[in-house]
């Protein structure tokens, strides 16, 4: 494996190979990085400073509280940078501590970056680079160029004799030969650089990866926003099913029902006033097919969303699934008192999906759920005593309910060994948040 593969550290190399580092890419690297850091600290400092002083002598005038909010947000590109930089000596790339925002608009990208703890770390980190860590890179810039320098003073001599050549003032170098103990300094200057290029530039990988990296705070709150946004879209999810069912509850519901009815007088009205005939035959026919389209579309609102859950509650609700189900079900829910509306539609789908996938796969003679509140939880379960086997992963039902149920910080457990019994418990915060 060759050095630029190994995922080693500069530290760790150092430590493991401490008489070859000075001789690998890698000691070549800490100096490319620590050159660059010397010219580009000072030069971000001074424009840091160049802003910061700006602003504060333009905020009488407005104008200025815009230049500090440019500097606010200056460790931003600033952090970006640094982090590529890094790539030069790290194999293991320092992750981007800010959110992903796709889509959001200037407002909200700015407020959201103002409020990260990593935005205020990276401008931290700006104000470090130039004073300290560029004083530093540029020291050791000095001290390896002045090395070099020294590494080729016979070279020098030879090329400008017969001038004159001085390493020390006042002493002058009289040939190439006498030029070979400056050579001796420079090299042993170049292996000094070596070692502390290494430090210099492990000092400025821990600091970025303390201030530039992630943090488990930082992704704490990553967490805790993206379950609040899956919330937040779960319930607008239920509200558009509610508006659906109760669009397709009083119109087109209801028009079928008038027209069930139109049919049936007209039925009755043909067959009374003239011999049962072709029309009688067909408006009956019109009005069988209207009463089918009624049920399969009653049937659709109850899958939407049942009226008798928004009304009643989840042990109804689930009671009037199990009076339908072709397989006996024997229902037993107590709970102390309504729950939210979120909470209780997650366990209402989550029982229909169970109470489906037994009558299709199980072959199972009985059915029992169960529910009840547990400390602060409402734990459901649904046993069938069929044969068993069953693979949640198979099907795409039960994984779209375990991810519903892990919006409300939940979970959903199956058992199905071979022979049976099949048992699917889902736990939801009663909270619903």
């Amino acid at each position: 494996m060759s050095e630029e593969q190994q995922p080693v550290t500069v530290w760790a190399q150092l430590c493991a190979h401490p008489r070859r580092f000075p001789f690998t890419l890698r000691a070549l690297r800490c100096w490319g990085y620590l050159v660059g850091g010397a010219v580009l600290g000072p030069v971000l400092g001074a424009l840091l400073a160049v802003l910061l002083v700006a602003g504060l002598g333009l905020s009488v005038f407005g104008i200025g509280l815009l230049v500090l909010l440019a500097v606010a947000l200056a460790g931003l590109p600033v952090g970006a940078l640094e982090r590529r930089r890094l790539r030069l000596v790290e194999p293991a790339p320092v992750a981007d501590p800010h959110r992903p925002l796709p889509g959001a608009g200037r407002g909200a990208w700015l407020r959201t970056r103002l409020r990260e703890r990593a935005t205020w770390r990276a401008l931290g980190y700006t104000a470090l680079l130039g004073p300290v860590l560029g004083a530093a890179d540029l020291g050791f810039t000095v001290l390896l160029a002045g090395s070099a320098t020294l590494v080729t003073t016979p070279v020098v001599v030879w090329a400008l004799a017969p001038e004159t050549v001085m390493v020390i003032p006042g002493r002058a170098i009289p040939g190439p030969v006498e030029a070979l103990p400056a050579t001796a300094v420079g090299l042993a200057g170049l292996l000094l650089c070596a070692y502390a290029g290494a430090l210099l530039t492990t000092a400025h990988v821990r600091l970025a990866r303390f201030l530039l990296g992630p943090r488990d705070e930082d992704l704490g709150r990553q967490v805790v926003e993206l379950t609040r946004s899956r919330a937040r879209l779960a319930d607008a999810f239920e509200a558009e099913r509610r508006r659906i069912e109760r669009d397709l509850h009083d119109g087109a519901q209801q028009q079928l029902v008038a027209l069930s009815m139109t049919l049936g007088l007209a039925e009755y009205e043909l067959r009374a006033e003239t011999a049962a005939g072709p029309a009688a035959d067909l408006v009956a026919r019109a009005r069988g097919e209207a009463r089918q389209a009624l049920e399969q579309l009653r049937s659709l609102v109850r899958g939407i969303h049942p009226q008798v859950l928004t009304d009643h509650g989840l042990a109804a609700a689930v009671a009037e699934v199990a009076l339908r189900h072709p397989v006996p079900v024997e229902v037993d829910i107590d709970l102390p008192a309504r729950l939210p509306g979120l909470v209780e539609t997650t366990a209402y789908f989550t029982v229909t999906e169970a109470l489906t996938n037994a009558a299709k796969h199980s072959g199972a003679s009985a059915i029992s759920v169960l529910g009840r509140v547990e400390h602060g939880r409402l734990v459901v379960q649904v046993t069938d005593d069929g044969r068993g086997g069953a693979d949640p992963a198979a099907g795409a039902g039960l994984q779209g309910l375990a991810d519903r149920v892990a919006i409300l910080r939940g979970r959903l457990m199956v058992t199905s060994p071979i022979g049976g019994p099949t048992r699917l418990r889902v736990e939801v915060p009663c909270s619903g948040s």
